[in-house]
């Protein structure tokens, strides 16, 4: 039974929301990010990359960008750009992309429930890359970046939450750069705090959607501070981390799309040849780019050409992770065809999220690529399927959009 809990926000002040909040720190890297912060010195994005008030002679991960990380956390606070409440409370953050929206419960989730499996994942974490948000979130004392969780969708929550949009000024409400529209507000009535909290208790578990990284680096924290202390106590907020839950039904998983630097010593003729040996039907060459429309099927760009996969059933599985599209095409084209072993290693291989279109992958093989598969996107049911198997995705299975802004509600360690 997940452990699902209210919190003292540090948050902004609503006048400098809009400029304050900021994407996660992992779309960008360091030049995009050292930009963001040069045209908007407000940004969020100059505590959560603070190696972009260095010079490039700088490292990335010296221990002087996370202390000024820290320190400008510290000064946000002083100079009124952030705020606390003084009273733990839930908080809800709705999303609008493109007409569809999600809202979330913006709360604290258990590090015991992640170490014990109450929060399920389905990705695997790489050490080298949690060992940036371990320093993060441990020299800034706080949860800067919220882990995108979900539930099975429960009407009594959702009842809470229609009734608290429709009768509440929201904190925030504002359109991002990018045509998002956020919205926040506080669910600060005891009844109500009461009510969500022993709905959450009485559900199975709840899933990791985005930021595997970012909760396993915030619970590494957290077991190393409770190591530390003489008389560890539950109470104590580096027990919790930062997570905004959102109902199962409400999300939508964009395509994670695939470009590879060559075809692995193959011409052309033999690769057709191998593929179709391998299990795929090959539609004719086109020249308008293929989004794949159901499940078994890819799109494959080529020399400049366009051309349907359709996996034949007897490379197709039951299994809920050997059966993802993901899957297939890993273990049927990439892996024996075109050599790509451990794609979470191999430097020929390169992942494009959905959200950058289809002329993204025709822009990368006019560059620094030769071949991209387009995918149809996994599932939800997909997801919570292979969690609840204790199983694992292949990488770069899922792309959520929109994404969570940083920024917007942040969790103290000392709270």
């Amino acid at each position: 039974m997940p452990k699902v809990t209210p919190f003292k926000a540090i948050r902004p002040n609503p006048k400098v929301a809009d400029k304050f909040c900021a994407l996660p720190y992992d779309v960008y890297n360091r030049a995009e990010a050292t930009e963001v912060v040069k045209a908007n010195p407000l940004s969020f994005l100059a505590i959560d990359r603070a190696e972009t008030s260095f010079s490039n002679a700088v490292d990335t991960y010296a221990p002087e960008v996370y202390a000024a990380a820290a320190q400008m956390l510290k000064m946000r606070r002083e100079d009124g750009t952030l705020i606390q409440d003084a009273k733990p409370s839930y908080y809800i953050y709705e999303l609008t992309m493109d007409g569809r929206t999600q809202t979330g419960i913006v709360a604290c989730s258990s590090v015991d429930d992640y170490v014990n499996s109450v929060i399920k994942k389905h990705e695997n974490t790489r050490e080298d890359k949690e060992i940036d948000r371990i320093k993060h979130v441990d020299t800034t004392n706080a949860h800067t970046g919220p882990i995108f969780l979900v539930y099975r969708a429960k009407d009594e929550i959702r009842k809470i939450v229609q009734e608290t949009k429709d009768n509440k000024k929201p904190l925030y409400d504002f359109t991002s750069d990018d045509g998002i529209r956020h919205r926040a507000f506080i669910i600060d009535e005891s009844d109500k705090i009461e009510a969500i909290h022993s709905t959450f208790e009485n559900i199975d578990c709840t899933y990791i959607a985005d930021g595997h990284h970012r909760c396993a680096s915030a619970v590494k924290v957290g077991l190393k501070r409770r190591k530390a202390e003489s008389k560890p106590s539950d109470s104590e907020g580096y027990n919790r981390f930062l997570s905004v839950l959102f109902p199962d039904d409400e999300l939508m998983i964009m395509p994670y799309n695939r470009v590879v630097k060559d075809i692995n010593n193959n011409t052309v003729e033999e690769l057709f040849d191998k593929i179709k040996e391998a299990g795929f039907e090959i539609s004719d060459a086109a020249s308008e780019a293929v989004a794949p429309d159901k499940k078994g099927n890819f799109g494959m760009l080529l020399d400049g050409k366009w051309y349907t996969l359709t996996a034949k059933d007897k490379i197709k599985s039951d299994d809920p992770v050997k059966g993802l599209d993901v899957s297939i095409l890993q273990d049927n084209l990439l892996g024996p065809i075109l050599g790509i072993a451990d794609p979470r290693t191999d430097k020929r291989i390169d992942f494009v999220g959905g959200i950058r279109g289809l002329g993204e992958l025709e822009k990368r093989c006019l560059t620094d690529m030769r071949i991209a598969f387009s995918m149809y996107p996994t599932s939800i049911s997909e997801l919570l399927e292979v969690a609840d198997a204790g199983l694992l995705m292949p990488p770069k299975s899922t792309w959520f959009e929109p994404k969570l802004r940083s920024g917007m509600f942040i969790h103290s360690l000392d709270d």
